[in-house]
């Protein structure tokens, strides 16, 4: 019997001074057996920090087409393609042609997408953002996970203060790009 998914709860205070978007945020994600916490932490800051209307998570593994995470417009098409971890050039290529912006969240060593994906064939390649999370950040966040949570996420200069009870995480998101 397959093992099923693990539910969180994440209640956001979210202030991202950057893009003027100060929102309270109750998030319910599904956590794969096969998903790092790692990698949970990096799509849950993701959709954060990319929040705007018409956010939306994907259904996950059921959906291995889908990015991990999508804005649409009201009319349903696909505004942004937000992904996380380290997709492959088809993907990206698949991506920059559906939506006119596409986002990659990295948990692990950037240099490393980043070289394999030089000189491969993507559409609109550099556009294309690659958003690497402070690795330090995200473990200390890691180590302090639980199934339920409520914590604040202000934003200020790309740098993250992650306020949790009397704790406050800080660490910077850096874009990159292919190429550069």
């Amino acid at each position: 019997m397959a093992l099923g998914a693990t539910m969180y709860v994440f209640a956001v205070r979210l202030a991202d001074a950057d893009r003027g978007v100060y929102e309270t945020l109750t998030l319910r994600i599904a956590r794969h057996p096969s998903e790092t916490a790692e990698y949970l932490v990096t799509r849950l800051l993701a959709y954060c920090l990319e929040y705007t209307a018409g956010i939306a998570f994907s259904k996950g593994l059921s959906d291995p087409d889908e990015p991990a995470i999508s804005v649409r417009d009201l009319t349903g098409v696909l505004q942004t393609w937000i992904d996380v971890g380290a997709p492959d050039a088809a993907r990206l290529h698949k991506a920059a042609k559906a939506a006119p912006n596409v986002a990659v969240y990295v948990h692990r060593d950037p240099e490393q997408l980043l070289s394999r994906l030089a000189g491969e064939r993507i559409h609109r390649a550099d556009a294309l953002r690659i958003c690497e999370v402070d690795r330090e950040l995200l473990a200390a966040f890691v180590a302090r996970l639980d199934r339920r949570m409520d914590f604040d996420l202000a934003v200020s200069d790309r740098t993250l203060y992650l306020s949790l009870g009397e704790d406050t995480l800080t660490g910077a998101v850096h874009e990159r790009r292919i190429g550069t």
